[in-house]
C-alpha cells in the first residue's frame, strides 16, 4: 500500500521527541504519538517502519498511525503531538424568543390538578401552544438549568 503521508523529521524534531519519550514526563497519548512519529521517520535517522509494525509494537489503531501521520505532514510536529480540538458546534434547538416562553410558563402556576411543572409537560404545553414543533424533556431541562430557573423542582 502506497503511503499518502511520508513523515520525515528534522534533526532538531528528532532530538525533541526522543527528549519527550525518555524523560516520559507528558501524556500517554503524546507519548505514543511521539513514538509513532520516530518509528514512522524515513529520514536519514529514522526506522522507517510499516503501520502494521507500529501498530504490533503499540497496540495502537492504523487510523490513529495514518491520523498523526496526516496532521504531521500537513500541520507540523505541535499539531500532530497535541490533541485536535473539538468541532462540536450543534444548532441551537430553541430560539431566545421560544426560551423566553419556556421560562415564563415554568413560572406561571402549574396546571390545575398538578403542584408543580414537570419537564415532560412543559415539553408537551410548548408544543400544544405552538411555541415550537417538537422539543424533547432533555431540551427543555438543559435550557432550565442554563437560565438558573428552577421553579419546577
Amino acid at each position: 500500500m502506497n503511503k499518502r503521508y511520508i513523515v520525515t523529521l528534522t534533526p532538531e524534531e528528532r532530538r525533541e521527541l526522543e527528549r519527550m519519550v525518555a524523560t516520559g514526563k507528558a501524556a500517554a497519548r503524546t507519548l505514543l504519538r511521539a513514538w509513532t512519529l520516530l518509528k514512522a521517520d524515513a529520514g536519514p535517522q529514522g526506522c522507517a517502519w510499516t503501520d502494521e509494525q507500529i501498530r504490533q509494537t503499540f497496540g495502537i489503531g492504523l487510523v490513529t498511525i495514518y491520523r498523526v501521520r496526516q496532521r504531521f505532514v500537513e500541520d507540523g510536529l505541535k499539531a500532530a503531538l497535541a490533541r485536535q480540538p473539538l468541532s462540536r458546534s450543534r444548532p441551537r434547538k430553541l430560539d431566545g424568543d421560544q426560551e423566553a416562553h419556556l421560562i415564563a410558563l415554568a413560572c406561571s402556576p402549574p396546571p390545575s390538578g398538578r403542584r408543580r411543572w414537570t419537564l415532560r409537560l412543559l415539553s408537551d404545553k410548548m408544543v400544544e401552544f405552538g411555541h415550537c414543533g417538537a422539543v424533547s424533556p432533555e431540551t427543555v431541562r438543559q435550557t432550565l438549568k442554563k437560565t438558573n430557573c428552577g421553579r419546577i423542582w
